[in-house]
């Protein structure tokens, strides 16, 4: 499927990470999300009822991301690939999680990972 929905530059502060610091102060995460679905429908009817609303995907994201806890950048991303996937119409979904200080002895802008996930049973 061609059709993707893409979400780039959320922001969350979510607790995550292995040292004891990051499991007790929340700190900055950048989050961009492709959503794959058939977008021929909203395309031609230019109805939001037809479509995946981003605003209420993005909502959804940012509660659970900021009060859930995290040990791993991975457990991060696979929870929003949970909460796209929740909607029949959604194929597959693109996370990428990047955590804007990571706590190491060099100079490092961000890490980060990338997933994958498809929907099941579709």
């Amino acid at each position: 499927m061609s059709d993707c929905i893409e979400l780039r530059g959320l922001r969350v502060m979510a607790r995550c990470g292995a040292l004891p610091e990051e499991q007790v102060r929340p700190q900055p995460f950048l989050l961009d999300v492709d959503i794959h679905a058939d977008l021929v429908t909203p395309g031609a009817s230019d109805q939001l009822a037809d479509t995946i609303d981003y605003g209420t995907v993005t909502t959804a994201i940012v509660a659970a991301v900021e009060s859930e806890q995290y040990t791993l950048l991975e457990r991060m991303a696979e929870r929003v690939a949970e909460i796209v996937l929740g909607d029949p119409r959604v194929r597959e979904v693109m996370v990428r999680a990047h955590k804007l200080r990571p706590p190491v002895a060099h100079h490092l802008d961000r890490s980060g990972v990338r997933i994958r996930r498809v929907q099941t049973g579709s």
